[in-house]
């Protein structure tokens, strides 16, 4: 008996595991809800903890494929759900995995010979060959096609939990009690599928990530806020997010059961949340100011409606642009764009010029709002694929960016894709435990989501590739 147990003891090898909350906020998780989350305060307790800086922008897609390759957004090329595919005026495409040509982790694990299972990571849709099992993210269009690998791993899905969600389609809805029942029934299915997962295979790395923090955030974050302009005190929904964070601490705990003590957890956010104030019409201002050129006024009798390129007076306009949680513009350049009309040595100077005046837009009173601008070639280390020439915060991230035009204003306070309370936020949240090593609850200041995947390969002594963007985190071996 004792030397069966020598024998178990030598033959442990180190594992590590990536829980993933998308849009944790780390107010909420270490502060506000912290009663609500034992689990997380007991980890926390031994391990070390802080705010994770997002990439920019601080959007689902690219941030998990950041974390997971180690580079930012231009060296991806994916600056966000939809992306140009080209220069053409009506050229949009929605990223998926197919979109992404830099390794991630349990890309390069595989060719280490480690076994890696990947369980609802953004952009891990549609799933390809690995060395171990991937199940495929929110971008899935429904369960009905393989969306696992290897493809049988769905069917032993259906038998676990039955019809898979791999997130509450739909979810931008007035219908309250629906989402939040749903919400809550995708991830119970979710932290099942990992803890079938993890127990029943002999993995390395294990990394999923929950996509419904995200959801009740953007449903429910007026019911939560004092501060939001559409609280109401008395909604029945008041402790729906409070509730939710309850719910997954106790997943979490379920999950980390299974977990020997070789195993290093971190529970870590793409970015963090925060209400959302407004939108800024940005389109309309550019309508305004005069940058934007239509040839008809289009019909707005059903609402505001999507810019139409056929509607756009391409030899009057010189920049347009994109809404979302953050904005986009774009400069019709000469040359590079089918009818530009921006001669290249005037390029730089309308940029600077866009930059200055987008950031004196105030909230609906005129006062400051705190719009912060970027140009992709400052803040990334190479630039891919079709970028935005000019990246928009609005209010750093407290208006949302309304790329239809008809609203007859710059400021609304509705969504033009469904009802929204909450926009991201640059600060995720970061988590580090190790069973074995007592790091003392300490407080980490100054890290970066590019940190996160030379981290796991340094604890797995794996060299580090030279391309990564950022050094590992200092102090955890």
């Amino acid at each position: 008996m004792a030397f069966q147990s020598l024998f178990n003891l030598f033959r442990k090898k180190r594992r590590v595991a990536i829980i993933g909350l998308d849009c944790a906020a780390p107010e909420l998780v270490f502060e506000r809800f912290i009663h609500e989350m034992p689990t997380l305060s007991r980890l926390r307790a031994r391990g070390i903890y802080g705010e994770l800086e997002s990439v920019i922008p601080a959007i689902t897609v690219p941030a998990w494929s950041c974390m997971m390759s180690g580079k930012d957004p231009g060296t991806l090329g994916i600056y966000g759900f939809r992306n140009r595919k080209d220069h053409s005026y009506d050229g949009l495409t929605i990223a998926n995995g197919e979109a992404m040509h830099e390794p991630r982790l349990w890309d390069i694990l595989s060719q280490q010979d480690k076994h890696s299972i990947v369980l609802g990571v953004p952009m891990s849709y549609p799933p390809y060959p690995i060395n171990g099992e991937m199940v495929g993210c929110f971008l899935t269009p429904d369960t009905h096609q393989t969306y696992t690998y290897p493809p049988e791993l769905g069917d032993r899905i259906r038998d676990w939990v039955g019809d898979y969600m791999t997130d509450v389609k739909g979810f931008r809805t007035e219908d309250k009690g629906w989402l939040l029942e749903r919400l809550h029934e995708m991830t119970k299915q979710r932290f099942e599928v990992a803890r079938r997962l993890t127990r029943e295979s002999d993995w390395d790395f294990f990394v999923m990530v929950e996509i419904g923090l995200d959801r009740i955030h953007h449903g429910f974050w007026k019911d939560m806020d004092s501060e939001h302009r559409f609280h109401d005190p008395n909604s029945l929904y008041r402790d729906a997010i409070r509730n939710y964070h309850a719910l997954l601490d106790n997943e979490i705990s379920e999950l980390i059961d299974s977990f020997d003590d070789q195993t290093a957890i971190f529970i870590v956010s793409d970015h963090g949340a925060k209400k959302m104030d407004g939108g800024i019409c940005l389109n309309e201002w550019l309508i305004r100011e005069g940058y934007l050129v239509l040839r008809e006024q289009p019909d707005t009798q059903n609402g505001a409606v999507v810019l139409d390129p056929a509607q756009v007076d391409w030899s009057r306009t010189r920049a347009w642009g994109d809404g979302g949680y953050y904005g986009r513009v774009f400069i019709n350049l000469e040359g590079r764009e089918p009818q530009g009309i921006v001669p290249p040595d005037q390029y730089e100077s309308l940029r600077d010029e866009l930059i200055a005046r987008l950031s004196e837009i105030g909230d609906e009173h005129g006062q400051p709002i705190g719009t912060r601008c970027f140009k992709p070639e400052i803040i990334y280390q190479q630039v891919k694929g079709v970028a935005p020439d000019v990246l928009v915060y609005f209010g750093d991230l407290s208006w949302r960016s309304i790329g239809t035009i008809g609203w007859g204003r710059i400021h609304v306070f509705e969504n033009d894709t469904g009802p929204d309370d909450a926009n991201h936020d640059q600060m995720g949240m970061f988590l580090y435990y190790d069973p074995k090593q007592d790091l003392g609850g300490r407080y980490v200041s100054g890290l970066n989501l590019l940190q996160v995947a030379p981290t796991v390969l340094k604890l797995f002594d794996l060299p580090i590739p030279e391309d990564m963007h950022q050094p590992p985190i200092a102090g955890i071996v």
